[in-house]
Parts: structure tokens; sequence; C-alpha cells
């Protein structure tokens, strides 16, 4: 399993996280709790990682650069294109053609 993207929809108690290889293909996906978050991302190999911009969100990014990991914040008004159809937090995770 090798990650090329992994996006994470970040919520209050539950994240979503969807990783996606070279080709675009589903490796990873997995809802985790917030106390689970960080032991996933820094067990898994350096990645890019995409992310809503929040208030949170700042504090996620620094924590997982602090593993080798590069992350991207995208503005909400960016996030919403690439939810065509059912939006759930589930689909709010799922990196499609990254902007960045």
């Amino acid at each position: 399993m090798t990650i090329k993207i992994l996006g994470i929809d970040i919520a209050k108690r539950v994240f979503q996280l969807h990783g996606v290889d070279f080709q675009g293909k589903t490796v990873f996906k997995k809802r985790v709790g917030r106390e689970q978050l960080v032991s996933i991302i820094a067990n898994l190999p350096s990645c890019l990682i995409g992310m809503e911009s929040c208030g949170r969100s700042h504090y996620w990014a620094r924590q997982f650069k602090h593993y080798g990991h590069e992350v991207k914040l995208m503005s909400p008004q960016y996030v919403k294109p690439y939810i065509k159809t059912n939006k759930n937090d589930a689909n709010d995770g799922v990196p499609r053609r990254p902007p960045f």
C-alpha cells in the first residue's frame, strides 16, 4: 500500500481518511477518532495530506508536518466543487484531482 495523497475531513470527534496511490486508486479508507488520528498518521509513510482550511486544520497540519508529511490546506470555497453528489463526511475526505 503506497499512499500518494491522503485526504482528511476534519470534524470534532471523528475524522474520515481517504488515501489514493499514484494512479488515483483508493488504497486506504478509514474512519478514526481523535485519539487514534496522530498514531495512524505517524505510522504512514510520507505523503501529501490535503485538508479543508479551518481553525483546527492549522493545528493538525503542524502535527502532521512533524512526522514528515507535506500538508496542503485548501480554502473552503475550493473544496465545495469536489463534492458533486451526496455530501457527507466520508465523501468530503476523498481526494479528487487535487488543485494544489
